[in-house]
Order: structure tokens, then C-alpha cells, then sequence
């Protein structure tokens, strides 16, 4: 076996236990409870998980998907976090080697993974992930080079390189989201309710902190096909009312999210991106 298919492995195991850690944060930061105490415990009787039950993707194969201890049923979601987060963090460092910017692919896949299930199963999209994840994107971008795009255009040229991939960041993160959050008014003025929540508007910025503005922009684009196309595909294969069933719109953008970084970077140099 290579050390390069040894390293991906290992990051493998890394991302079934940060997978794990997202199914905390899935459940609890929705509810406003805390992802570090009380250890992790089955929702229906609320017994402590054994450490030996807490294995990432095994021990809901060995329980039979059931709680030891009252035989509830155990949401498939828990292994299908951790086994995309381990086949998300392989890929990373397959595509871009034991470096600081596969690093940086492995968080935001992490952040995307967890954003997804989020408003898939509660429509929320904590502040912890989007918030706090667009403000690591943005001091991130000054240690990683950000792919030059418009903000190598607008900027003072006499910038250190630094403060432009900052500046390409701010302008990735925040242009489509105050576009984004216009829309949503928009449809509000128009149509008298929501249409679009403020969680998927902070979302967008994470992605653009991370990725820039032809990151978001992609993002916006086939997160919007997609919404579209199968949501409206379940709505009438469910025969729900359009009108009042609210679309996991970021589920959607997190799916979409994760599409330029891995088909676009051709290198682990940010600066040659083709974007």
C-alpha cells in the first residue's frame, strides 16, 4: 500500500470521528443544548451511551440499528454522516495531498456535512456552523491564498498578498449573500411570507469566505437547479402544498457547496485554480 493511500486512509478514520462529533452537533445545536456535556445518550430513554455503543458506523451495525438499552430505533442518519465525513475527508487528501489547503476542504466539508442534515431534519442552520464557519473562512483566507478573482481587479495592486485574498473572501462571502438576502425581500414584499430564510444567506457567505465569489456563485447556481428541480419533484410525488411546505434550500446549497472545490482545484497551489 502507498504512504499517499495510507495518509487518505487515515484521514478516513479522521473524518468517521469527526462525523461522529457532527451527529452531536446535528442534534443539540438545534435545541440550544450544549455538544460537549452530558456525554452522548439515546433520545428516546436518555441512558449514557457505552463508549463501546459509540463507534463510529460498527456499533449501529453490531445493535441492529437499536438502542441497547430500550431498542429504539437509531436514526439513519448516524451512519450516513460518518461515512460521507470519511469518504469526503479521503477525497480531500487523496485529491490534494498532507497539506495546510486539504486541511482547509476537510473543515468546510465538515461544516457543509453538518449543514446539510441540519435543515434537512429541523430547518435550521445554527449560528455556530454558518456564523462561526464564515469567520474561520475569512481568517483563513489570510494564511491560504484565495483563488484571484475580481478582488486582484478592484484592490489597491500595491496590497500584500494577504490582505487581497482577505479582500477576495469579503467580497466571495458578502456580495452574494446581501444578493441573496435581497431576493428574499423581494419575494417578501411581493408574495406577503418568507421565501427564503436568513440561515441560508449566512450560509452562502460561508461558502464564499471559503471558496470565494466563483465558489458561491456555482453554489447559488446549482444549489437553485437542484432546489427546483427535486423539490418540486418531491412536493408532487407527496402531494404536499406547495405553498406552505418549506424546502431544505440548504441542504440543497451544501450538496452544491461541496461540487467546485473537489471538480475545480487541479492543484494544491489556490493560485493556479482554473476557476
Amino acid at each position: 500500500m502507498s504512504e499517499w493511500m495510507m495518509v487518505a486512509l487515515l484521514a478516513a478514520l479522521l473524518g468517521l470521528l469527526i462525523g461522529s462529533f457532527l451527529n452531536v452537533c446535528i442534534f443539540r445545536l438545534p435545541r440550544d443544548l450544549s455538544v460537549v456535556v452530558p456525554r452522548s445518550f439515546c433520545p428516546n430513554c436518555e441512558k449514557q451511551i457505552a463508549w463501546y455503543d459509540n463507534v463510529p458506523v460498527l456499533s449501529y451495525l453490531l445493535l441492529g440499528a437499536k438502542c441497547r438499552a430500550c431498542s429504539a430505533p437509531i436514526s439513519w442518519r448516524y451512519p450516513v454522516v460518518e461515512g460521507i465525513s470519511a469518504v469526503l475527508f479521503f477525497a480531500s487528501v487523496w485529491k490534494l495531498g498532507v497539506s495546510p489547503e486539504a486541511a482547509k476542504l476537510c473543515v468546510f466539508c465538515a461544516l457543509m456535512v453538518g449543514l446539510i442534515f441540519m435543515d434537512l431534519e429541523e430547518r435550521i442552520l445554527a449560528d455556530e456552523f454558518t456564523v462561526g464557519g464564515m469567520t474561520f473562512g475569512f481568517l483563513l483566507s489570510l494564511f491560504l491564498p484565495m483563488p484571484r478573482f475580481i478582488g486582484h481587479f478592484i484592490l489597491p495592486a500595491q496590497w500584500k498578498e494577504s490582505y487581497l485574498s482577505l479582500g477576495e473572501g469579503l467580497i466571495g462571502g458578502l456580495g452574494p449573500a446581501i444578493a441573496l438576502w435581497g431576493i428574499g425581500e423581494i419575494y417578501y414584499r411581493l408574495r406577503g411570507r418568507e421565501g427564503l430564510g436568513f440561515g441560508d444567506v449566512k450560509m452562502i457567505a460561508l461558502v464564499g469566505s471559503f471558496y470565494g465569489l466563483q465558489g458561491a456563485l456555482l453554489t447559488l447556481i446549482l444549489g437553485s437547479m437542484a432546489g427546483s428541480v427535486f423539490g418540486l419533484l418531491f412536493i408532487a410525488l407527496t402531494k404536499k402544498d406547495s405553498k406552505t411546505y418549506e424546502l431544505p434550500f440548504g441542504s440543497f446549497l451544501g450538496i452544491a457547496a461541496l461540487i467546485p472545490p473537489f471538480v475545480f482545484i487541479e492543484s494544491s497551489n489556490p493560485l493556479v485554480v482554473p476557476w
